[in-house]
């Protein structure tokens, strides 16, 4: 009789070591405007006018990726909701929202984007937001006039203020991943920041991110944080 084989051996599922951080909440104090300041400053005031009791008017915002739109975005979002307001957020995937009843803030996002059917329900959105008192912000990638969109719902968008944004420059870039380093309590070497800086998008999201992966590999293989190890965290599993 032959012998019985072996039982296989079944290796222990590697579990990767993640550094604990609470993600950062992006609010209007932590963006680094750059060449963006008067943006930002229309942005605070139009807050201020909504503290004070009024409706302020419609704002779009528009500019390229990394330009900080979603960090407004969410920084207005985060603003309203700690005053007790409700926020409705609409983007070109997922779900639609259902009505803005006690919304106080509707956020359209990515407008560009947007199907036919999500342009439809902005559209209700954007009127029924309007006529309750709410506030309107939306965002994309273009401005107003040049939306791939229904006429009535690109009208619309361009209805009060349109706030062009630049790309978030080098120093400006600096100052947010060095806040956010600091804030997860780690040390970047100038070689690996100018690397982050130069070869990725330069909004918070982005850095905090990559950030923590990067914290995560050199965790998990008992490497220092630098370029190097960036480099092979990148060549062992490529970001998608």
């Amino acid at each position: 009789m032959n012998d019985p084989a072996p039982p296989a051996t079944v290796r222990p599922m590697r579990q990767l070591p993640l550094p604990i951080h609470d993600e950062p909440v992006p609010t209007l104090d932590s963006y680094r405007p750059g060449a963006n300041a008067a943006a930002l400053a229309l942005l605070m005031e139009l807050l201020q006018q909504r503290a004070d009791g009024a409706v302020p008017p419609p704002a779009y915002l528009w500019g390229p990726p990394g330009s900080g739109k979603s960090h407004l975005l969410q920084a207005l979002a985060a603003a309203v909701r700690e005053e007790g307001g409700g926020v409705l957020h609409v983007d070109a995937v997922g779900a639609l929202p259902g009505g803005p009843e006690g919304t106080e803030l509707l956020l359209l996002d990515d407008c560009e984007a947007y199907a036919a059917e999500r342009q439809q329900a902005a559209f209700a959105l954007f009127v029924d937001a309007v006529a309750r008192g709410a506030w309107v912000v939306a965002a994309g990638r273009l401005p107003p006039v040049d939306l791939p969109l229904r006429d009535d719902l690109r009208t619309r968008l361009g209805w009060g203020h349109v706030i062009a944004l630049q790309s978030v420059d080098e120093a400006a870039a600096g100052e947010v991943l060095a806040a956010e380093a600091a804030r997860r309590g780690v040390r970047l070497p100038a070689e690996l920041a100018t690397y982050l800086m130069a070869r990725f998008p330069r909004d918070l999201k982005t850095q905090s991110t990559l950030l923590q992966r990067l914290e995560a590999y050199a965790l998990e293989h008992q490497r220092p944080l630098t370029l190097p190890t960036l480099r092979q965290m990148l060549q062992d599993d490529p970001l998608r």
